[in-house]
């Protein structure tokens, strides 16, 4: 990747888009996003673009997926990627740190290229929150360190397809993320036309939940899985001992395997399945799924009818040598029906998940399988051996195949 934009950005005299008056139309600078394939956004706002979020919100041309957390959001985008989409992040320069482990562990070994956009609060010689004055002396070196291109975004409105095309060619060329920091100031205001939100009804189907570490074992799950699950679907399964051993049983070009990123596979599968029309399943964990616990209303609220979260709960940390999770704190197919799942089933055997698969899958999502599984996985378990960055483009041939379908999400 090249290093001539970051030091441009670095070093630029120009005046500060906070030293005059702004110009940039939020609209426009959308329109200009959208000729570049941009059809959704994700993040957690920021009063830096404000402006930029009304915009989107009431933007009819684009998507707005609303995140709990920063990293959840590129997830989420990656997702999208994946089924042939491309969504922008925003987010505060704060939330970077919450995007550092999938920013290291998921775009960048699997090569997706997600474009950001970052305010910069705290910039130097700019007045700001305490809180804010080491991540705003810091955002520059930051990015730099993880080895993300990065412009300050004009505030002039002739400037910002330059910019716009210059991110774009690196994206291209090194397949990982991009980045826009946002000066305050930049964006004109504008007026936020919101609609409200729609709770729906879900149907839950509980019965007594089975004793952790009683259940069948994680590989007879997956077994059970791929006995059940169409051909045509697609599987995003959680880091460690899960995609290691799906990767053992069967390696197809529809699984897509998590080697880092913990907690973000349920944000990944959602990106693609607003995305695709083909059925998306994800295999999660009890640690994994608490880990990025917000996710779920993320789900609940984009509500995609072909996405499906099974949460195989062994209650440990089994990578790592067994040490106990706090998934027995937690009744996880309560949290997902208050989220807003549209079917919650809790199993208490290998038959009632192929049952609940069955239906989960032919039906209208989103859904929620939980079953208790015992500890332990083979010995000498291999690792995958595919590139994640080839696991991902095959995945993504996969996906793209199928017709696409506008989003969904509210």
């Amino acid at each position: 990747m090249s290093s001539t934009t970051r030091n441009c950005s670095r070093n630029s005299t120009a005046t500060p888009s906070w030293g005059r008056e702004a110009v940039l139309d939020p609209t426009a600078f959308l329109s200009a996003l959208r000729r570049r394939g941009v059809t959704a956004f994700t993040g957690v706002p920021c009063s830096h673009v404000a402006s930029l979020i009304n915009a989107v919100a009431s933007f009819p041309e684009v998507a707005y997926v609303r995140a709990t957390q920063e990293g959840e959001a590129l997830a989420i985008a990656a997702g999208q990627w994946l089924a042939g989409s491309t969504a922008c992040v925003f987010s505060q320069n704060s939330g970077l740190g919450n995007m550092v482990n999938p920013l290291t562990s998921l775009t960048h070994p699997h090569r997706i290229p997600v474009p950001l956009i970052v305010t910069w609060r705290g910039e130097p010689q700019r007045p700001d929150e305490p809180q804010h004055v080491l991540m705003g002396e810091i955002t520059r070196d930051m990015l730099d360190l993880l080895r993300i291109g990065w412009q300050v975004l004009p505030a002039e409105a002739d400037r910002v397809d330059a910019t716009l095309d210059e991110g774009w060619r690196q994206m291209e060329e090194g397949g990982v993320p991009y980045a826009w920091v946002v000066r305050r100031g930049t964006f004109l205001s504008t007026t936020l036309h919101e609609p409200s939100p729609d709770r729906t009804r879900t149907e839950c189907v509980r019965w007594p939940a089975v004793a952790q570490g009683r259940g069948p074992t994680r590989t007879a799950a997956l077994n059970r899985i791929l006995e059940v699950v169409p051909d045509d679907a697609a599987i995003v399964s959680t880091t460690g001992m899960t995609s290691r051993e799906l990767f053992t049983l069967a390696d197809r070009p529809q699984h897509f395997y998590l080697v880092g990123a913990m907690g973000s596979a349920a944000a990944v599968g959602l990106g693609a399945a607003l995305s695709t029309s083909r059925s998306v399943v994800v295999i999660d964990g009890d640690a994994a799924a608490l880990m990025r616990l917000g996710t779920l209303t993320a789900v609940g609220a984009c509500q995609p009818r072909n996405l499906v979260h099974v949460v195989l709960d062994n209650g440990v940390h089994d990578s790592t040598g067994g040490q106990r999770t706090l998934a027995h704190q937690a009744d996880l197919p309560a949290i997902a029906m208050a989220s807003g799942y549209q079917y919650v089933h809790g199993c208490r055997s290998l038959d009632e998940l192929g049952q609940a698969l069955r239906a989960a899958v032919l039906g209208s999502g989103p859904a929620f399988i939980h079953l208790s599984i015992r500890p332990g996985s083979p010995a000498s378990l291999g690792r995958p051996t595919v590139h994640p960055a080839d696991v991902a483009r095959r995945f993504r041939d996969f996906l793209t195949h199928a017709p696409a379908r506008p989003s969904t999400q509210t």
